[in-house]
């Protein structure tokens, strides 16, 4: 079978089309990276390029050493990766370190992997461990509206996982461990990558202030439809926001506690604080 007609680069491919059609990735903005699993590393391993120089990654990430990645390349464009994934996207092996990478498919007219790679590789191998192994998509994306929270919100976890919880009753439910919120820090280096990863620990969603936001998920669906939920609530709030400066009425601490039992989720009591 052809790499292209894999189930999951098929998958990679529709969903960096969907996010280029919600408006969340202008000009080369965001990035996408995949961890293959061993059956579609063996089943594509027969066309995959011949093994090139090793690069180093900016950081060492041991836990995942010697696998393969479907990433985004670097200063490529989402728009584009449905009309030519070989040129925006590529397939990448880690040495036996975790230290290095080299490409073995895709960037057919050159380039690089993200610029991000140090915080999505980082980030899955925290991931991987924390979840036992069943995350293995890390998605990045400019969030128009969750940007826009990070000018006008206290850059904390609590006040964050709050007030998006408020805005919709199944936010809770997608995302019931909350969220995380890195304060603003140059992207695409090993301090935001550290910062990140630590959120990662707890959280499935990191926002970064001014910047946008990274999900980590099972699959695609489950990824996207994270991040989804998450801006669509930002979008309620500042709407709401725009209205009125006060909530004449809204989801109470004691209402998410009776939607936990309903549900049989937990949720963390730091964030049923009673306000001011």
């Amino acid at each position: 079978m052809k790499i292209l007609d894999m189930k999951f680069v098929r998958g990679f491919i529709k969903m960096a089309d969907d996010g280029y059609q919600q408006g969340w990735h202008e000009r080369n903005g965001g990035n996408l990276s995949y961890r293959l699993k061993e059956s579609e590393v063996e089943a594509i391993r027969p066309r995959l390029n011949a093994a090139g120089e090793w690069v180093p990654i900016g950081t060492s990430v041991p836990g995942l050493a010697g696998e393969f990645f479907m990433v985004t390349g670097t200063g490529k464009y989402f728009r584009n990766i449905i009309v030519d994934p070989e040129v925006c996207v590529a397939i990448i092996e880690l040495d036996g370190k975790g230290e290095n990478y080299r490409i073995r498919w895709g960037l057919v007219e050159g380039g690089g992997p993200t610029s991000e790679l140090p915080t999505h590789l980082m980030n899955h191998e925290v991931k991987k461990r924390v979840s036992g192994g069943r995350h293995r998509v890390i998605y990045h994306a400019h969030t128009t509206n969750t940007i826009a929270l990070t000018f006008v919100l206290p850059l904390k976890d609590e006040v964050f996982t709050r007030e998006l919880w408020e805005m919709a009753t199944e936010c809770p439910v997608v995302f019931p461990e909350g969220v995380g919120v890195v304060g603003w820090m140059v992207p695409g280096g090993r301090e935001i990558a550290v910062a990140t990863s630590k959120l990662m620990e707890q959280y499935n969603v990191a926002i970064w202030a001014h910047h946008g936001m990274f999900c980590s998920g099972e699959d695609f669906d489950l990824t996207f439809g994270l991040m989804h939920t998450v801006e669509k609530s930002a979008e309620i709030l500042i709407k709401v926001l725009s209205m009125s400066p006060a909530k004449l009425q809204t989801i109470t601490p004691d209402n998410f506690r009776e939607l936990a039992e309903g549900f049989r989720i937990r949720l963390p009591e730091k964030f049923l604080y009673e306000k001011q």
